[in-house]
């Protein structure tokens, strides 16, 4: 690998999705500069992670490892806001002032906002001089990419011309894809409004724990809104899962 420059810092900002991962398998293999990956781990709440308990594991017990053995160091942050946090805070201004914030909104992603973002820039501010950030945003997601600057955040999957289901099979080949791409074709927290009817059924049949935690949240009073997504409540899922077991177990009976 290319020796970083010594006019600032190359960091790629790692989800360890494919198209984060692809992005670093790239720039091993293309002699880039890479000083270290940056993983910044949204939680739920102060012990409880946002990440799938599948994901988690392979982050930490595979693809962390995978990069130290690469020599690529792995930069961990995280935000002292969290999802309870965000969710219970009061709202002090407009028409719904005293009310708890609740869901986040679908499609701009406050929880990204207030847990993701301010700790990575945080940490480029004491890195301190030029920074260059590697974005894993691959050649065919077109609206991303031209909201980037290509000077101090680039993607390296459209510089080589990778496509998402590029980035797939490049993370497959290393045996670097994460377990959650069993059921999804995409990343996010647990609690993400944006999930997938699967992943939603996932985390009910797989992690009724947590499952249950959202449904407290639902419960609790004066929110702002009760929807989880643009549609539905939680418990307005939970009912439809319920319901969907049960007449699977009455079709089953002899």
């Amino acid at each position: 690998m290319k020796r970083p420059s010594s006019n600032g810092k190359f960091i790629a900002n790692c989800s360890f999705g494919k198209d984060s991962l692809a992005t670093i398998i790239l720039a091993i293999k293309h002699e880039e500069p890479l000083d270290e990956a940056v993983y910044c781990e949204v939680m739920f709440d102060e012990n409880t992670s946002g990440e799938v308990p599948e994901h988690k594991d392979f982050i930490h017990n595979v693809a962390i490892p995978r990069l130290a053995q690469w020599g690529i160091k792995t930069v961990v942050l995280r935000s002292e806001k969290n999802y309870v946090s965000c969710f219970t805070r009061k709202i002090l201004r407009g028409s719904k002032i005293g009310k708890i914030s609740a869901f986040p909104l679908c499609g701009k992603c406050s929880i990204q906002r207030d847990c993701k973002i301010p700790p990575i820039e945080k940490y480029k501010r004491e890195l301190g001089g030029d920074v260059t950030q590697y974005l894993g945003i691959a050649k065919d997601e077109t609206d991303r990419l031209m909201r980037l600057d290509g000077i101090n955040k680039v993607s390296l999957l459209d510089r080589y011309g990778i496509t998402e289901a590029m980035a797939f099979e490049l993370c497959r080949a290393e045996n670097l894809l994460s377990p959650i791409y069993a059921y999804t074709d995409r990343g996010g927290c647990w609690f993400c409004p944006n999930a997938k009817r699967k992943e939603l059924r996932h985390l009910y049949d797989f992690h009724p724990a947590l499952w249950a935690r959202m449904l407290l949240l639902q419960a609790l009073p004066n929110k702002a809104t009760e929807r989880f997504n643009r549609t539905q409540k939680f418990s307005d899922i939970d009912y439809q899962f319920r319901i969907a077991d049960e007449n699977q177990i009455k079709e089953e009976k002899p």
